[in-house]
Formats: structure tokens, sequence, C-alpha cells
């Protein structure tokens, strides 16, 4: 968008000034006299329209929040109607008709939404905007409100002078429209109710979009595709900066490594040999941060201020994450940290464990044999080179690399760089499978989510590594590489997890994955040290809660590819495809290269025709 464009008075040149502008950016941001604001995005036949009133900071921070509006300041009156009139001549002439919303509260005893407008010239735009509007009643409890629509020439404040005479609205295209909203979101003495405003606002925007949206459809040239289309595309500073903010926060410790603990191989090699009698405690790293200073960081956020009912529900919800996160570092090794985890990581539905119970008793452990190849750091390393190769022609911009280490023993992806332990080996199967687990869902989506301008993209939005661990299975089953043993492990992990819920201890969750399910005992203590660690973790519930999602995701005909452009959870793939209707989000700027194969093709088609989770291993 331009530049802020400084208007200290109404003349025939400025407005002139102002009209050039728009012509020539089809956008404007400008200050108008006593204290007015126009600012108006690309490609909008609408405008909302606010004028100042005493103690109503609620309804002007509704209209700011929008991508079209103008604020009227309190000096000029007849300017800001020459300015209207000559906005809507010039914009109706382009999209054959222009819509002029004013919205303004009603009295403090109204309980009515009252629509003023042409009933019988535009009956499809007031009945959708009465018919979201009159849902209020079922989204908030004990609210009890009445929406009517009246038909009047005078759209506005029964006080006020009309914005356009109906002479001028014929004359120059418009079409104007009033919304008295009843002021619920306040007391008596004017105090607002904060959080119970925020999510009116958010109710009252949708509404206004829809109807909108009718508008443009019907009445207008307009190639807007949906309403998801008229939220702003040109976020405020303040968003960019709390984006940053929550990110640096997450950046500033490794949640994962600090929860996990430092004396694992010892754990292991005296518990096996000790016939799992002998169990030595758990030793964490020490915090490199305090949480308590973490939490002040993250409350001084200033998200109530952010006005994009879309960015703040998304960095509302990643707070909510982060505090979570930092309450259990500091409780690593207490009850309360298996509390926290059963909340962070939503529990064990039954529909899971049901599905777990299932893998268990279809799919057999497969017996593991020497195998003929195996794989070593290096010869896996130059796979996933070929595979960063493969990106680097897609987007020039990648530049994520491998790493082979000693001082790691598992391998991970860790801000979009795959490091890989020096004495690794791995079978063909199991390497095949892990180059699209870890590349081609963990460092495509961190490099996909680096390109767009939220950061939380790449950093991951809140409960977004559900859908990233179901992406991954998923993308192992797509390239025939879901073995056996793999799932069984997925599932024992769900299994371990609901015991550890239950009050199970160490011993008795590693006999029950070896003694019921037919683990081996390796097995059954890697699952079982990783649902123990901190004092009851459930994260490794995700593996297969995320493939079970994805799948009923494929089956209700959900699009696969649309996932890749991210890091985040599939309960925000509307807001994600809102994100991106706006122009504020960019689809994914490389794609793995299993989905040019048509077997990985045929292989979706399965699960859109319900193919069994118990069923995706390779034969």
């Amino acid at each position: 968008m331009s530049d802020l464009t400084e208007i200290s008075e109404f003349s025939e040149n400025t407005i002139k000034q102002l009209l050039t502008i728009i012509e020539r950016e089809g956008e404007i941001n400008a200050s108008l006299p006593g204290g007015g604001i126009l600012h108006i995005e690309k490609e909008l036949p609408y405008l909302l329209v606010y004028r100042h009133v005493a103690n109503d900071p609620e309804t002007y921070r509704l209209v700011i929040s929008e991508s079209s509006y103008l604020i009227i300041g309190t000096q000029d009156f007849e300017g800001y109607q020459k300015l209207l009139f000559s906005l809507s001549n010039l914009i109706s002439n382009i999209f054959k008709s222009y819509l002029i919303l004013e919205l303004y509260a009603g009295d403090k005893e109204s309980s009515t939404f009252i629509i003023k407008g042409p009933e019988k010239k535009l009956p499809s735009t007031l009945t959708a905007l009465q018919k979201e509007l009159a849902k209020v009643n079922t989204i908030f409890s004990g609210i009890y409100l009445k929406c009517e629509i009246k038909d009047t020439p005078h759209r506005q404040r029964e006080t006020k002078i009309d914005l356009l005479s109906v002479d001028e609205t014929k004359k120059c295209g418009a079409l104007v429209l009033g919304l008295e909203i009843p002021p619920v979101y306040r007391d008596e003495t004017l105090h607002t109710f904060p959080v119970f405003f925020r999510n009116f606002r958010d109710f009252i925007t949708q509404a206004l979009h829809i109807a909108i949206f009718d508008f443009i459809r019907v009445q207008t040239s307009c190639g807007v595709n949906s309403y998801y289309s008229l939220g702003r595309k040109n976020l405020k500073d303040k968003v960019f900066e709390i984006d940053r903010k929550l990110a640096e926060i997450e950046n500033s410790y490794q949640f994962l490594w600090l929860v996990s603990p430092a004396n694992i191989h010892e754990i292991k090699e005296t518990f096996l040999n000790s016939n799992s009698k002998k169990l030595l405690n758990y030793h964490y790293r020490l915090l490199p941060v305090d949480p308590d200073v973490l939490k002040r960081k993250l409350y001084n956020l200033k998200i109530e201020d952010i006005d994009d009912p879309a960015m703040s529900y998304l960095f509302r919800e990643k707070r909510e994450e982060l505090d979570q996160q930092i309450t259990m570092l500091s409780e690593r090794g207490t009850s309360n940290f298996l509390y926290d985890s059963i909340r962070l990581y939503e529990g064990i539905g039954s529909d899971l464990l049901k599905e777990a119970n299932q893998i268990l008793e279809k799919v057999p452990e497969e017996e593991i044999t020497t195998q003929k190849t195996l794989l070593d750091s290096k010869a896996f390393s130059s796979l996933a080179r070929k595979e960063f190769d493969f990106f680097k022609e897609q987007d020039n911009n990648f530049n994520c690399k491998v790493h082979i280490r000693e001082d790691v023993n598992i391998m991970m992806v860790s801000q979009g760089e795959l490091y890989i332990p020096k004495d690794y080996t791995l079978s063909e199967v199991d390497a095949r499978g892990l180059i699209q687990h870890e590349v081609g869902t963990h460092v495509l989506t961190y490099h996909n989510g680096l390109q767009q301008p939220l950061k939380q993209l790449s950093v991951g939005l809140a409960d977004y590594d559900t859908l990233q661990e179901g992406l991954a299975v998923m993308a192992e089953f797509l390239v025939d590489a879901l073995t056996p043993n793999r799932l069984r492990t997925l599932a024992g992990r769900v299994i371990a997890g609901q015991a550890v819920k239950e009050g199970a201890n160490f011993q008795e969750i590693f006999s029950l994955l070896t003694s019921t399910y037919n683990f081996t005992p390796e097995r059954g203590f890697n699952i079982t040290s990783r649902i123990m660690q901190g004092g009851g973790f459930l994260k490794d519930i995700i593996y297969l809660k995320g493939l079970v999602n994805l799948r009923k995701y494929l089956l209700e005909g959900g699009d696969y590819e649309a996932l890749l452009t991210g890091k985040f959870a599939l309960k925000h793939t509307k807001i994600i495809e809102e994100l991106t209707e706006r122009k504020v989000l960019k689809k994914g700027a490389i794609r793995p290269s299993y989905l040019l194969n048509n077997e990985s093709t045929k292989r979706i088609q399965l699960i859109r025709d319900g193919l069994p989770i118990s069923q995706m291993i390779t034969k």
C-alpha cells in the first residue's frame, strides 16, 4: 500500500488528489480533516463508514479492522459528503455499483440490530445480513437480541445528517445502508467487557462479510471469489511485531530437548540388563531460560490491540500454548507435568484408542532379519541432499543444510536443518520413508512457512505438530515405506499414553507392551521411556492421532497439498484459506518429490476411498 497521504482540508484539488491516487494505485491510506481516515485496499466495491461519537471506541475498532473504511472527522462534514460522492462515482464506474455501509451503536437500552436499507431493491443482501445477525442468540448464551430490517431513506442515527441524499446516491451509483448495533458489550457505566466484545466483534465482522459478498456477487462486476477475501490484505505493523516476538520467545528454548532425559543411554542399558527391575532416575538439562521472565514477556504482548479477527485468534491461541509449555518446563519430574501434558495434547479419545488396539490386533509384529543392504549416515545424507537439490530447483531461496553429528542420538529437523547421528544405519525401505518424513514434510513445511510474511507459519501455529506428524507418517505410506513395526510403534505409543493417564508406572507400561502386545524389549523400552519423560509426556500420541485426523480430512475431500504451505493445525485450514484469499499468505513455494509420482496419487485416492489405517503398510 502507498505511504500515508495527509489532507488538512477538503477542496476540489485535495479530493481530486485522493481520487488520482486511487485510480493509479487502486488503494489509499490517508489522514483527513478532524482526525478522519480513508483506508481502501484494491478491488473492493464497498466502504464501511463511522462518524466519531463520544465514548464509543468499540464501533470505531470494529470499523478500522476492515480493509475498506472511512472514519469521518470532527470537522467539515460537507467536505466528507463531497468526498463520498466523488469516491462513489469513481468506483461505481469500475464495478457497476458501490456499497456504503454506516455502522453505529444504538442507545444503551437497545436490544435490536436494525438494518436500514431499501428492502425491495436489495432483498438478498439485507436478508443475508439479517440471517447472519439473527444467529447471535445461539452463539452467545444469555443474549436475547432481535434483528429487523427497516426500509427507510434515512439510514443513520436519527439525529445525524444523511451521508448522501437519495438523489445523490442515484447520480453517483452508490447504495447507502445503515446498521445499528445494540451495545451489549458494555455496562451502564460504559465499561467494556473485553473478552465478550472481542468475540462479538468477530461475529459481526463475519456477518458483514457474508452480506457484503452477496452484494458484490449480485450487484457488481468485482471478481471476489468468497467472503474470505474481504479481510485486510495489508496487516498493521503491530501484527508483525507480535508475530516476531512470539517467535523469539519460542526460539529462546528447545522444548522437546529440555523435557527429554540427558541420561537416556544409561537408563536403557541399566533397565534392560537388570531384566526390567532397575530403573535409574531421569536427569534433565538445566533450563537456559527463566520461566517467570518468559511468561512476563509473553503477557506483555498486547494481543488485545490486534483488531484483525483471524490474527487475534491465532496469536491468542499461540500465547496459550507457549504458556503451557513454559509451565511444563518448570514442572519437569512432577505429577503436574502429566496434567499439563494432557491439556497440551488434548488427551486420548476413545476413537484413537480403538484405532490403536485394532492396529495391534490386525498387524502382527514383523521379525527383524539381518538386512542385506544397510545405509550409513553418509549414504542417507546423500539421499537427503538430492531432495534438497530438488527443492532448490523449485525455489532458489531454499538454503537448508544436512549435518552429520556425533552429539545427536536421533535423526531430527531443527529450524529446517536435518541432523543425522554419525553412527546411524537403516534399511533402504526405512530410508525411503524417513526422507519424506523428515525432509519431504518437516524441512519442506519449514521452508514454505519461512517464505510467508508471518513467522508463525515456520515456527508453527498452536497445535501444529499433530498435523505435521500426520503428514509425515502419511508421506511414509505414499512412498510405500510404512512398515508393520513402524505402524505398531505408533499404536503402542497411544496404548502407553492411555496407561500413564490411568496411573501406570514405568515397569507396568513396559510389561503391558511386551507381554500383552508382543513388542520386543528394546522397542517396548523406547516407547515407555519416551512416554514417561518429564513425568508423563503425551506428545507421542500425536503421530497416530495426526494420521487418523488426516485420513478423515482426505475422506471428506480435503486438499492434501494445501496442508504443506506452512506449519499449522487442521483446525486452521479455514483461516489459512481466508488469509490466502486475502493475499496475506502465499501458496507453498516448493512441493515434495513424491507428489509428482503417479503411485502417490493412487495411494491418496485409496485413502479417499476408505482404506483402513491397519492396511496402510508396505508389503
